[in-house]
């Protein structure tokens, strides 16, 4: 009979139980919950697929996915600039190479020589591949500027953190106080810490969005000091240290490298001018004296 009672009730209990979850279970919240993550998703599909611009979508289907992620990270490099942004230069290339296109082969077609002919067909593809020019030279340049920045940016939070600010406080008044890309970097990564990412997740983005080396073994170093528990301070210490000596042996290189890098100019444009003002008047006056004697 316990026996009987028993087994009766290690059936009832996970039934009841069961019924009850299904029974109590909000179906009109799950549903709604569900038609949100639906229509979530289906505006985020409709904007990839259909940018803004009948010449942005045009762009976007000609070029390959491999190729607009190349270009998108050039993009970041540069800043992300208003002016340009991965639409319209996708919008762009198609029209500036159908332009370059005409006019190479206009040029080309005109032309009676192999060398114009190539001429023409150069400009046939550098219009393509305008924008990417404009991207990488815009990227460089920014890229330079944080480089130069470094060592002093470093300076200014070390000295921030030995005052008794955590690392965040001297991130975000080193990016209050300067000015320039490496500023507006670290303004980001702090902005990125609070809308939720984890301060690994924040460096790690900081350092694919820059192309220095410095900065990326910055990043890294910080990385492993927050992993293992390193005082922040040591680290700050070390790297603006390193960054000092590596901004005066690029000074150092600069001024090695100078005077070949004037050589070419002093030979073909600075020697042959002094050589006609130094032996012009001589030969002029040679020359005269042997037509007199003839």
């Amino acid at each position: 009979m316990e026996s009987v009672l028993l087994s009766s009730l290690l059936i009832a209990v996970p039934v009841g139980y069961l019924s009850w979850s299904v029974l109590s279970t909000d179906r009109k919240a799950r549903t709604a919950v569900q038609d949100l993550l639906s229509a979530g998703r289906e505006t985020a599909e409709i904007a990839e697929e259909k940018p803004e611009g009948v010449l942005t979508r045009i762009g976007y289907r000609l070029t390959p996915p491999a190729y607009a992620r190349k270009l998108d990270k050039l993009v970041s490099l540069a800043g992300r600039p208003p002016s340009l942004p991965l639409g319209r230069v996708l919008a762009a290339k198609p029209v500036l190479g159908l332009a370059g296109a005409v006019l190479g082969f206009y040029i080309g077609g005109a032309a009676s020589t192999p060398l114009i002919k190539l001429v023409g067909l150069f400009v046939a593809v550098l219009g393509y591949f305008i924008p990417d020019l404009l991207l990488y030279s815009r990227g460089r340049e920014r890229q330079k500027a944080m480089q130069l920045e470094l060592a002093n940016t470093l300076d200014q939070m070390l000295i921030s953190v030995e005052a008794g600010l955590g690392f965040e406080g001297a991130m975000a008044r080193a990016g209050e106080n300067g000015k320039g890309p490496l500023a507006e970097e670290l303004v980001r990564t702090l902005q990125d810490m609070q809308v939720g990412r984890s301060r690994r997740e924040s460096y790690l983005a900081l350092a694919e969005r820059t192309n220095v080396p410095e900065l990326r073994s910055f990043v890294q170093a910080v990385v492993q000091a927050d992993t293992y528990g390193i005082a922040i301070s040591r680290v700050l210490r070390v790297q603006a240290k390193v960054m000092r000596v590596k901004r005066r042996q690029r000074a150092e290189e600069k001024a090695m490298k100078l005077p070949v890098t004037i050589l070419f100019p002093l030979l073909f444009f600075i020697f042959p001018v002094l050589f006609i003002a130094i032996l012009g008047p001589a030969a002029i006056n040679a020359i005269t004296v042997l037509s007199g004697g003839k």
